[in-house]
């Protein structure tokens, strides 16, 4: 689909119900404050795009290009973001509770206090992304990609992170109780502080890391 004028977004954002805008351009548009629940954006290109506050509640964004995006206090719960382009995005304070993401791309990304329990990341990649202060309680992280992720003061608690590479992450006073942690890759990584009660660490290289004040009891 191309280019939508301004006319044509207009016109679509005050149409009743779901919008249908699959492969749609939609980049470097103004969308904030916009209500998009249910709709299907699936392969759209909304790179650059200004989703502050919107509403994208159990849509269907796989496969979309959200690079650059701001979704700063977006609500993107029960969202279907399979294998979606977040790189270098804004995502603060971002809610995806019960989301998706499986395959998502979001290297750099900016989750700062994002709110992401029970959503699913299996096979995504969040390389050096900032989640400092982020909720990921019983998150499925399987497989993900943490290297050089900033976890500080993140609550992972139940979280499943098998498999998982968090080399080089920064978990400082991290809650982690009941994290299923079985086969990660923890090398050179800062737990300072961080709560490891009853985490399951079976296989877990953890070489270089910094456990000082950890708590590892149970």
């Amino acid at each position: 689909m191309s280019s939508l004028t301004p006319y044509q977004l207009y016109d679509l954002l005050n149409r009743d119900g779901p919008l249908w805008l699959c492969g749609a351009d939609l980049s470097g548009a103004y969308l904030s404050k916009a209500n998009l629940s249910g709709s299907d954006l699936t392969g759209a290109d909304l790179s650059g795009t200004n989703l502050s506050l919107a509403n994208l509640s159990g849509s269907t964004l796989s496969k979309a290009n959200l690079s650059d995006a701001d979704l700063t206090e977006a609500t993107l719960t029960g969202a279907l973001l399979y294998n979606t382009e977040l790189h270098g995005a804004n995502l603060t304070g971002t809610d995806f509770t019960g989301a998706k993401l499986t395959g998502a791309i979001l290297p750099r990304a900016n989750l700062n206090a994002a709110i992401l329990s029970k959503a699913n990341l299996s096979g995504s990649d969040l390389s050096e992304a900032n989640l400092e202060g982020a909720f990921l309680h019983n998150t499925d992280l399987k497989g993900a990609n943490l290297s050089g992720t900033n976890l500080s003061g993140v609550n992972l608690s139940g979280a499943t992170l098998t498999g998982v590479d968090m080399s080089g992450a920064n978990m400082s006073h991290a809650n982690l109780e009941g994290a299923d942690l079985a086969d990660a890759i923890l090398i050179g990584a800062n737990l300072l502080g961080a709560n490891l009660r009853g985490a399951f660490l079976k296989e877990v290289d953890l070489h270089d890391v910094n456990l000082i004040n950890a708590d590892l009891n149970g």
